[in-house]
């Protein structure tokens, strides 16, 4: 299982720049990047922390997905 996300799909439709949603819950720039890109699993906390800064439920932003669909 993989873990999938709408990040960066959400972000943008909330016009929000990877340097604003950085700074509104406390990580660079470049963890944002990171996670987009699926490069890194965020914190349960900083995945709450995204959530709540782009205003939609944590199973629209993250989900679990078998890795064979993947391929």
């Amino acid at each position: 299982m993989i873990i999938k996300n709408r990040v960066k799909e959400i972000r943008v439709q909330r016009g929000l720049t990877q340097q604003a949603l950085a700074e509104q819950v406390g990580v660079t720039r470049q963890s944002i990047i990171a996670i987009e890109k699926r490069k890194y699993t965020p914190s349960v906390k900083l995945a709450l922390m995204i959530t709540t800064a782009l205003g939609v439920p944590l199973e629209t932003l993250f989900w679990l997905e078998d890795e064979e669909k993947e391929k």
